[in-house]
């Protein structure tokens, strides 16, 4: 349950740092509220996967989805550009997540 617990905050950095980036600097009061409160379950659902996950594997693979999440948000939905080197790093990053996923399995 706890690598499910750690997919779902996850997915919730990904949507928080969407939210962030609409909230215009904090500026704008929906996408403020709605960051903040993405936050709080994903931190709560961060909180529970380290019950019994080791906090080095829980806390990379959580901020490796998220970075990966939006990085891939940020070109399907923001336009941003892609390049060689930031898909090159992307790919990094997942590869490290399957590393310490399998390493955690051990």
């Amino acid at each position: 349950m706890a690598w499910i617990f750690l997919f779902l905050a996850g997915l919730l950095e990904v949507v928080w740092a969407f939210l962030m980036k609409m909230s215009d600097g904090f500026s704008r009061p929906w996408p403020t509220i709605g960051t903040l409160a993405f936050m709080i379950v994903s931190f709560g659902l961060l909180s529970l996967a380290m019950k019994s996950l080791p906090l080095g594997t829980a806390y990379v693979i959580w901020t490796g989805i998220g970075a990966v999440g939006a990085f891939v948000v940020g070109i399907a939905v923001l336009g941003e550009p892609v390049t060689p080197m930031r898909v090159i790093g992307a790919v990094l990053i997942v590869s490290g997540l399957i590393v310490l996923k399998l390493a955690s399995s051990q």
